[in-house]
């Protein structure tokens, strides 16, 4: 259990770190993501400010309870991650029911709209989050080289996940532009 808590602390706090930073640096990324809580129209506009700020706290929060050494801290930073993104899945499907695309801001700049992959991503770092919860009070101790190596895998997949949207519009089709003659 212990290596598999290692590697879900990193899968985690990576995801949570880059969803954090991208929301609050570079210029203008902040009131980027308000707008996009507000577009999502799930929530009162007004409220829209105070909620993101409350969702970047929480996500630092989540950071910093995962890297913490105390086992029932850390534990609880993974039951603060599967409620913010059992959250995140809930709103998700709601503003999508009310056919909003608004864009993800979920890490920063991102244009790819909200969609079902966003709920599915969610869902499945819930329930990793999940296991991370159960994992950590039952975890023992671990070789060095296995900790190491459950660590890089846990923040190779994080990095994954945070840059699946990119990957992924990779793939998409690419929309001719007006006027260009085919064949040339």
């Amino acid at each position: 259990m212990g290596f598999l808590a290692l590697g879900l602390r990193a899968l985690i706090g990576v995801v949570f770190l880059a969803s954090f930073v991208g929301k609050v640096t570079g210029r203008g990324a902040f009131d980027r993501f308000v707008s996009s809580v507000r577009d999502m129209r799930v929530l009162p506009a007004r409220s829209a400010r105070s909620v993101a700020l409350s969702v970047v706290g929480a996500e630092a929060a989540v950071c910093i309870m995962l890297a913490t050494p105390v086992r029932a801290v850390a534990a609880g930073g993974f039951v603060l991650s599967a409620v913010l993104l059992t959250v995140f899945a809930t709103g998700i499907l709601l503003s999508l029911r009310r056919g909003v695309r608004t864009p993800c801001r979920c890490f920063g700049a991102s244009v790819s709209p909200l969609g079902p992959g966003h709920v599915a991503r969610n869902l499945t770092l819930t329930a990793a989050a999940v296991v991370g919860a159960v994992a950590v009070p039952a975890a023992g101790a671990t070789a060095p080289g296995g900790a190491a190596l459950s660590v890089l895998t846990g923040l190779l997949l994080g990095g994954l996940v945070t840059a699946l949207d990119d990957i992924l519009d990779l793939f998409r089709p690419v929309d001719r532009a007006p006027g260009l003659a085919r064949g040339r």
